[in-house]
């Protein structure tokens, strides 16, 4: 997921919405809704599974992509 960002208005590439429409997630949050720890968010991060933007000395996750990438990462059960 890319910003792209034009002369009035800053979009995500992904899904073109508008920067003030993107609700955006701590650390904590996105390991509550994964239910993993903050050092496997960290990880996802840093390895660029996860993309996320830096705010100071944190980061922020776009909540679609946790939800992007939950559904790419979803293995099915195959039933006989």
């Amino acid at each position: 997921m890319r910003v792209m960002c034009g002369r009035f208005r800053c979009v995500m590439a992904a899904d073109q919405r508008p920067l003030n429409e993107v609700v955006f997630l701590t650390v904590a949050e996105v390991a509550s809704v994964m239910r993993v720890s903050k050092m496997t968010v960290y990880r996802l991060v840093h390895s660029g599974h996860l993309p996320a933007i830096r705010v100071g000395r944190s980061f922020r996750v776009p909540e679609q992509a946790v939800h992007e990438y939950l559904r790419e990462s979803y293995v099915g059960v195959e039933t006989a």
